[in-house]
């Protein structure tokens, strides 16, 4: 037994770096940043007005490598997200009618408008959702008019409103509509009516739409009603019932 020779066996136990490797780390790194970018983007996204998103939806849905080469989406930013009157460059008229939107969704995003802009007046804005689309409401009050007695030349009050709802509605396709609408009280002007001054006020908010970017040719009427379509019924005479109507057709779906 001690001439027999001692045999030592080494066994080199290999680290199991292959079976358990770092490769899904990575992987999973880049899935928690593609996913913090995108809950970036959406921050961003609602922190913009619907005007800028439209403009930037608008580019992109537009933009072609084989006409756009060469060019930067930052050389076109100032024409992107600059307000209204910034800048001397304008949307091209090929771009609009690209912020799809529903009703709903249209609501809020005028609403927030209202309230970030019109919030002294906001009360006479009436916004409501109907089958089939979306009517924003003019709407005088006692010493608050919008127009005139009398008069089809709006108010400094209702041009401010006006402005506000054709900045909000240029850039979408659909269809509009505006309607004018006075109370009870008769004219003794000879040879003029409630059916001349409510058609009157619908043709002078038309052209108050034009004037903040409406494209005339998405109207599909404008039209007087005279008191025949009172807001309040139970009071024909109620200064509730002067008002103007703009009103978004949506398809139904």
């Amino acid at each position: 037994m001690k001439d027999k020779a001692i045999v030592i066996k080494k066994v080199i136990k290999k680290a199991h770096v292959e079976e358990h490797g770092g490769s899904w780390k990575v992987a999973y790194a880049d899935f928690i940043t593609a996913l913090m970018a995108f809950f970036l983007l959406m921050w961003l996204i609602t922190m913009v007005s619907p005007e800028k998103r439209a403009r930037v939806a608008a580019y992109f849905k537009h933009f072609t490598i084989f006409s756009e080469s060469g060019q930067s989406f930052m050389d076109k930013s100032s024409e992107v997200f600059n307000e209204s009157g910034e800048s001397s460059k304008k949307v091209p008229h090929e771009m609009q009618g690209t912020f799809n939107v529903k009703p709903e969704e249209f609501r809020a995003v005028l609403g927030q408008a209202i309230n970030e802009k019109l919030s002294d007046i906001k009360d006479q804005i009436m916004v409501e959702v109907f089958d089939g689309g979306i009517r924003i409401q003019l709407i005088d009050q006692e010493g608050k008019p919008m127009f005139d007695s009398g008069s089809s030349k709006p108010t400094p009050l209702a041009q401010r409103i006006l402005a506000v709802i054709g900045d909000s509605i240029k850039y979408l396709p659909n269809q509009i509509a505006i309607e004018g609408h006075t109370d009870s009280v008769g004219f003794k002007k000879f040879n003029y009516s409630n059916w001349d001054l409510s058609t009157e006020r619908a043709l002078a908010a038309k052209k108050e739409l034009e004037k903040n970017g409406l494209d005339s040719s998405h109207l599909t009427k404008v039209a007087g009603y005279a008191d025949t379509e009172p807001l309040i019924k139970e009071d024909p005479s109620d200064p509730r019932n002067r008002r103007i109507s703009v009103i978004l057709l949506f398809p139904k779906t």
